[in-house]
Parts: structure tokens; sequence; C-alpha cells
């Protein structure tokens, strides 16, 4: 296993660091670690990774639930090994996909608007396998276009019974052209329509607020006295989006809005 380690390692060592010739820490700001106390709670953490040498900059303190280590000590190979055996052929090609995408399919101007996403599975420091939502976000990028910085978020959603799949999402930050579950088994990223792309499309802005509350576990009396609206009506609105996304269940829904960037575990 060490040796898969290794591979992925010399990949992005390979891609990334060669690009990144020079080192520059990025500039980490009082508002930036508050974000991190307010969005890294103990279900999730964040760190900031340098890809001149893939050194962390930031870890939030959350991640000591993860890895049996201070946060201060933690590498990303640390990281890294916490990934179950299964997973690591599929996160090398994840990373495939993922370093084509930003480096080969978009124009460099377009790089930060754009974070990328999948799930897979880990171990904890309690030994437990946990599914894990991953999300990255390009902070600075080089002239060429090549990612420099990125903030990366990991979430516990094991809970919401999401599983690991061979696909990885590229989500517009700013409302943008989407590109959902992209396949990774040709280890390129390549653009196609999804079901899942237009199951997004079909859902009205108050139906999405209404799945993010569900996923924060609420009812629909609770969700209903939020929004000042009738239960009755909260309850036609999820009868309504489970027939459009053909989820059997609250528990399928949000996982799968989850997976296809709908709604963020983080900020929802």
């Amino acid at each position: 296993m060490q040796k898969d380690f290794e591979k992925i390692s010399a990949y992005w060592q390979e891609m990334y660091s060669r690009q990144v010739k020079e080192y520059r820490p990025f500039e980490i700001s009082e508002e930036f670690k508050r974000f991190a106390t307010i969005f890294a709670p103990g279900d999730s953490y964040l760190y900031i990774v340098n890809l001149h040498n893939f050194g962390l900059e930031y870890v939030s303190n959350s991640v000591e639930r993860f890895v049996n280590k201070k946060a201060g000590d933690i590498t990303l190979q640390d990281l890294l090994q916490t990934v179950i055996p299964e997973e690591i052929e599929i996160i090398s090609l994840k990373s495939k996909v993922i370093n084509n995408f930003y480096t080969e399919f978009l124009d460099k101007e377009d790089v930060l608007n754009y974070k990328n996403m999948f799930s897979y599975r880990m171990k904890n420091a309690g030994e437990q396998t946990r599914t894990m939502l991953y999300q990255a976000f390009p902070l600075s990028v080089l002239e060429n276009g090549t990612p420099e910085h990125v903030l990366c978020i990991q979430t516990d959603v094991s809970h919401l019974k999401v599983t690991s799949t061979n696909t990885v999402s590229f989500i517009h930050i700013n409302g943008g052209k989407s590109y959902y579950n992209i396949d990774i088994s040709k280890g390129t990223f390549e653009p196609g329509e999804s079901a899942d792309a237009n199951f997004s499309e079909f859902l009205t802005e108050k139906e999405k607020t209404i799945v993010c509350k569900l996923s924060r576990g609420l009812n629909a009396e609770q969700i209903a006295t939020e929004m000042n609206l009738s239960p009755h009506t909260i309850k036609t609105h999820r009868r309504n989006v489970l027939q459009k996304s053909g989820c059997r269940n609250t528990t399928e829904l949000v996982a799968k809005c989850l997976t296809t960037g709908i709604i963020s575990p983080v900020l929802s």
C-alpha cells in the first residue's frame, strides 16, 4: 500500500510541483481563521495546501478527530494514509481527471471559479470506516493557469448514506456551467450531459432551500416555521423533489444533492 501512496505523490509532484517552481506562502488572515472555526466543526476539517511542495500551510484543529496527531504535526501524507486501500487507485484516477480539468480543459481565467468534489472512504483515528465528501477550491493561480494554493474541505457524510463513487464533479461557484459526476475510468476529463445535471436545473430555489434544511435534520414542521409556510406545503415540495430526483426517501435525496453539488454539507 505504501507504494500506492508513493505513486500518487509522484504523480502530484510531476504534474504540479514542476509547474510551481517558486515557493510562495499563502497569506492567512484572521478572517480566514474565523471562517475555519465556523465551518470546520467536529465532523469536518479543512486545510490549505501549497502545490509547490504539497506542504500544509494551515490545518484546522478538527482534523485531530480523523488523524491521531496534533494538527500542527500533520502532513498531506498523513491524510492520504487514512484512505482505505480499496480507494487508492480510484483516488489516483480522480487526481488525474482533476489535473486534466484545471490545466488542460479550463482557460486560466476560469480556474478560480471552480471547485471539485468527490466522495471516498477512510478510517478515522478510532479505526472506524467513514465516507468523506472532499471539496477543493483553488485560491491562487500561476500565470500559466496552474493552481498554486488550494483550500480543501473534508466532511464526514457517513450518516447520509453517501457512497464512494467513481466520479468527480466540478461546480462553478458563481452559477456558471457545472460538470456533474464525470467518469474517471480513462483518467482524463471528458465533459458530457448527465441526468444529474438536468436534475439540478429542475429544482427551484425554494426546493433547494428545503433540501438544505432537510440535510440539517429538520422535519416538515420545523422547516415550515423557518420559512413561514405550512407543513403541508413543505411536504408537497418534498414529494415533488423526490419525484424529480427518482429518490425513494429523504436520505437518498440529500445524498444525491450533496454528490451533485446542489447543496454543501459545510454551508447548508
